[in-house]
């Protein structure tokens, strides 16, 4: 059995459960994912399986990805990511979908969060303002980052102003509320991280659920 599979965020909707009650989910459109290349005990030390997502023309990678690929005898795809997997369980050039999910399935959702530019220290790390009364200097500014005379110097990983955001973020226990096979889509319940049409990374965990009653 395979850990997981690539997805794309295709935005948000609501979903109502067998009591009527309205879930706020996220649309997740998972696979169909080509199997590229497997990883063996005897050869690799581990055992996992290379999927590819999105298939794109040759011309869009790289000379060494397309000798990858003429191997494996796989059209090129855009995303590769390996997860484990029983390695017996599939062959290269094997086809895997969405419906190694199921209903009430948890899971671990990775993906690029939303890139904020440049940020200073109330939006980025929700300080608080300054007296904003006349005679005050230094309304939004982070304040003092100095030490006494020991140590006599600037803490390293000190709150400072710095890009925002488009960092690699994890969202665990993420549970999967509906599967719609035919259009590979997977309704997962609240927020994951990145953009509409941003890459996900979708694993199982042994974690719970961010919220057991639910």
């Amino acid at each position: 059995m395979i850990q997981g599979l690539i997805g794309k965020k295709r935005g948000m909707t609501e979903f109502f459960n067998d009591d009527m009650v309205k879930v706020i989910t996220t649309v997740v459109e998972a696979g169909p994912c080509l199997v590229v290349s497997k990883k063996t005990k005897d050869s690799d030390g581990y055992e996992a399986v290379q999927l590819g997502f999105e298939e794109v023309k040759p011309q869009r990678v790289t000379r060494p990805m397309k000798g990858h690929f003429a191997k494996a005898r796989v059209n090129p795809t855009a995303k590769l990511k390996e997860f484990s997997a029983t390695v017996e369980d599939y062959e290269i050039g094997d086809v895997v979908k969405v419906d190694i999910f199921k209903v009430g399935d948890i899971l671990d959702v990775t993906a690029k969060s939303k890139g904020k530019g440049f940020a200073g220290t109330i939006k980025r790390h929700n300080f608080s303002r300054q007296p904003m009364s006349h005679g005050g200097m230094a309304h939004r500014r982070p304040g003092s980052i100095g030490q006494a005379s020991y140590p006599a110097k600037v803490w390293k990983g000190i709150k400072m102003p710095g890009r925002m955001g488009g960092k690699n973020v994890t969202v665990q226990g993420v549970r999967i509320v509906d599967i719609d096979v035919e259009k590979n889509l997977l309704f997962v319940k609240g927020s994951v991280p990145g953009p509409v049409g941003g890459t996900v990374l979708l694993r199982h965990t042994s974690k719970g659920a961010k919220n057991a009653s639910s």
